[in-house]
């Protein structure tokens, strides 16, 4: 009985690290192939939405509000908050994006161990970003993306094969965690151009805040979004 189940939990763990393995070798294809880029685009997009909902979530976090948000196709986007008191809750709130890919992948990775929560995650998500459409999206490209997501992890999470979901999830975590790294440079701007023009970057934003320049928080963020990444890898659970 006992081994029984030590070899259904090996087996469920095996599928969880193929998976990853599979999503890292399909990345770098992703990113090796001439054109593929174009294949690749809605992870980038993905990653955008995290940046963007992270700032809401920050600010509700710090008992603010989360009034709206709007991606555009150029890979930007814009977060409106608003209620935050303080120089520290403000920073705070502009940290959130800055992390948020981070933040959402590694807590992906750690359900992604897990079939039955790999499906009960993307089906979650994929209610609360329906949600997230209709009371906090303001453009047209933001409510058609979102909504076309919410589509997709709706229709993942509803497949027979519990395999299905847990890899989905895990390539979605996976695409997250590449662009705390693809996306890098962000961290060391102090403006940022967007569809609704050029900007101060979030990292100029907490430098006037706070203190110390800009860069040098680039570099701290960086920093703390790979341990952040690290966590949600090592600290999964093993069995």
């Amino acid at each position: 009985m006992v081994a029984g189940k030590s070899t259904l939990q090996s087996s469920r763990k095996n599928r969880a690290d193929i998976a990853l393995i599979g999503s890292v070798v399909v990345t770098a294809m992703l990113y090796a192939i001439p054109q593929a880029h174009v294949i690749a685009y809605p992870f980038v997009m993905l990653s955008t939405l995290a940046h963007e909902m992270g700032h809401g979530l920050a600010s509700l976090a710090v008992g603010g509000h989360f009034f709206s948000f709007e991606m555009f196709s150029d890979g930007s986007g814009v977060a409106v908050t608003g209620g935050s008191e303080g120089r520290f809750a403000r920073a705070a709130v502009v940290l959130g994006g800055l992390i948020g890919p981070a933040v959402f992948a590694a807590v992906l990775f750690r359900l992604g161990k897990s079939e039955v929560l790999s499906r009960l995650t993307l089906m979650l998500l994929g209610a609360l970003l329906l949600v997230a459409e209709f009371l906090l999206v303001s453009n047209s490209f933001g409510w058609i993306f979102v909504g076309a997501v919410a589509a997709a992890f709706l229709f993942l999470a509803q497949q027979p094969k519990g395999w299905a979901a847990q890899s989905s999830l895990i390539f979605i975590a996976t695409q997250l965690a590449l662009s705390v790294f693809s996306r890098s440079d962000y961290l060391f701007t102090n403006t940022a151009q967007t569809s609704k023009g050029l900007m101060p970057s979030d990292v100029a934003q907490i430098a006037d805040l706070l203190f110390l320049p800009y860069w040098l928080w680039g570099f701290l963020i960086g920093l703390l979004s790979v341990a952040i990444l690290v966590w949600g890898l090592w600290s999964s659970p093993r069995s």
